[in-house]
């Protein structure tokens, strides 16, 4: 039997704290059926919840590329993870990048143990995180980006960006051994992939019309269909990142779910006050930036935390799209890094102070106190930044050269669906 373990690592808090779930001897078959749950509900918040939810945000021309795009790079991050992306991430190997052990899977088997876990199921968990975090990237630069840009950048950014990230963080490397925090992905999946759909709209360039031409969604019974898909499986999301059928899975979705509440009922409050009438779009764009901010610190905070961190969100999130596309004119088009990346920034911030137990959360890394872990947090986010975003940008520049990154104009003016998929959404 092939038991892969992970390095321990020395923190002030319970090992639960750490998603590596670090050493057991014997598979435990209640928290593989969790886990397995878990990855199917984390798969199915991209497929369909997010290809539905984004394709109801565009204008009816475009509707079919947006789900193109959802199942393309979910297709192909998976088979980029198996080869390459899994060994480099999650398996031993130093501080900055995993080792070479389990490329293409070799001497993993259904024997293979991650902890109590089957590796894998670990594998299949954390593929569906892989899958999740280039698929937001899609929000910032739909209805202009070539396919064949799309794709070559999604390939790129998941090796050169998330797989990096996702070691410092998550397998052992350099941030975590400092004490970073991030229990389901608020510095992994939402700071990193939020700066890098900001990135590709401003290397885009804002749609044709934009902001003269109004551009309202099409279809916003989609949108809620999928935002009520990503509700559901986001427990996957943040409850599954325990590793374990266990108190702090119990905890991360109670946390997760009432972030999730607050920031919807806020969110539609603020809009009621400013604009005379609450929209079903505000709730539910409200609700996913409390699921977005919540997430790295959902196992760590209890209820109280977690209700402070959604009125949070509904506020900021709200008032951070005002300020990105009005006053500063960026269209990222379906506001990817005002509600993600900022609201995964702000939240892992905000780990650093409701995890303290002082506060109802379970305990912070270290022993040097909240004001050294909230520093260590926005280190953690701003080397997320920068690393995510130079490379973002350089990757989207050199593309441009060799692909061209934005289809022409008559084809934007056509709609992506004919353009370059030669359907339609609809028929007569």
């Amino acid at each position: 039997m092939n038991t892969t373990r992970k390095p321990s690592i020395s923190l002030g808090c319970a090992l639960w704290l750490l998603p590596l779930a670090a050493s057991a001897d014997e598979l435990n078959s209640a928290d593989t059926a969790w886990i397995l749950t878990s990855a199917a509900l984390v798969l199915f918040m991209t497929v369909p919840g997010l290809a539905l939810f984004y394709g109801g945000l565009v204008r009816t021309k475009n509707v079919l590329s947006v789900l193109v795009n959802c199942f393309a790079i979910t297709s192909l991050a998976s088979i980029l993870w198996v080869v390459v992306g899994y060994s480099l991430a999650l398996t031993e190997g130093n501080s900055w990048l995993g080792g070479w052990s389990r490329l293409l899977l070799s001497g993993m088997d259904a024997d293979s143990l991650h902890g109590n876990l089957p590796e894998s199921v670990y594998v299949m968990y954390h593929l569906t995180f892989a899958i999740f975090a280039p698929a937001l990237i899609v929000g910032g630069l739909v209805e202009r980006m070539k396919f064949s840009a799309l794709l070559a950048f999604v390939a790129l950014w998941l090796l050169l960006v998330y797989v990096p990230v996702c070691h410092w963080l998550w397998g052992g490397g350099w941030l975590q051994q400092m004490g970073v925090m991030d229990f389901a992905g608020g510095i992994v999946v939402h700071t990193s992939g939020g700066i890098a759909a900001l990135m590709a709209a401003l290397m885009l360039g804002p749609r044709r019309g934009f902001p003269r031409t109004p551009m309202p969604p099409h279809n916003l019974t989609m949108t809620a269909t999928g935002g009520g898909i990503l509700w559901v499986g986001w427990h996957g999301f943040s409850a599954g990142s325990a590793l374990m059928a266990n108190g702090a899975a119990g905890m991360a979705m109670l946390t997760t779910h009432i972030a999730a509440a607050a920031a919807a009922l806020v969110w539609m409050g603020i809009e009621w006050l400013r604009f005379g009438k609450p929209s079903v779009l505000g709730v539910i764009t409200g609700m996913v930036a409390g699921l977005g901010m919540v997430s790295p610190a959902a196992g760590f905070i209890g209820p109280g935390g977690a209700l402070l961190i959604g009125i949070t969100a509904g506020a900021v999130c709200l008032f951070s799209i005002l300020w990105i596309k009005r006053r500063l004119g960026v269209d990222d088009a379906l506001d990817v890094f005002p509600v993600h990346g900022i609201g995964g920034m702000v939240g892992a911030v905000l780990t650093g102070v409701f995890a303290a137990e002082s506060l109802g959360g379970r305990g912070l890394a270290g022993d040097a106190g909240m004001l050294a872990q909230v520093a260590l947090q926005a280190f953690g986010v701003g080397v997320t930044l920068a690393w995510s975003g130079g490379v973002s940008f350089m990757l989207l520049k050199g593309l441009d050269l060799a692909l061209g990154l934005r289809v022409n104009p008559d084809e934007e003016t056509e709609g992506l669906d004919i353009a370059l998929h030669d359907s339609k959404g609809y028929n007569p």
